[in-house]
């Protein structure tokens, strides 16, 4: 975690020239691409910073930025039935299951994947920061690295998406 704290907070040094790790690159376009990483290095380096401490949710509430926060999908309340949402999500096709998770998801479930405690997916992380920049076109990229293709991306396409990215592609 420490070596990808020190990416997010200034990109990869010469120590990470000796690794050879798995890269894929996520494009996007934006207004402003450099804003979208300034605010995707934010909350991921608040959420990065606590893995060895995780909090319990109200605390994220405190911890990440506001206009995140914001943008993520209501917590459902306590009369949400999860065993008929479960029911329905099985019975839909891979495409409906793509098209109902293309929304905005909800901080819980975003924090879910990064939540190392055992209680969340955090254990089984299959991404992690290794680098960023923008291009002459208005677009800009992510590039992170991964134990392999496919992998888990919905909680990095999330957090592209709720950072302002749009349109994005995935690459080797």
């Amino acid at each position: 975690m420490e070596s990808e704290l020190r990416r997010l907070r200034s990109g990869p040094g010469a120590e990470d020239g000796r690794q050879r790790p798995f890269l894929v690159r996520v494009r996007f376009s934006a207004g402003d691409p450099a804003q979208v990483i300034a605010h995707a290095r934010t909350v991921l380096t608040r959420v990065v910073e606590q893995t060895d401490d995780w909090p319990p949710y109200e605390r994220w509430l405190q911890l990440l930025p506001a206009w995140f926060i914001q943008r993520c999908a209501p917590e459902p309340d306590e009369s949400f039935d999860v065993e008929a949402w479960q029911r329905e999500w099985a019975a839909m096709t891979p495409q409906q299951q793509a098209a109902a998770g293309a929304g905005p998801w909800t901080l819980s479930d975003w924090l879910h994947w990064f939540d190392p405690t055992g209680e969340g997916a955090g254990d089984d992380r299959s991404w992690w920061w290794w680098d960023a920049g923008t291009e002459e076109s208005g677009s800009g990229w992510v590039q992170v690295a991964t134990d392999g293709w496919p992998f888990g991306s919905g909680s990095l396409s999330w957090l592209i998406e709720a950072c302002g990215g749009a349109d994005l592609a995935y690459g080797l």
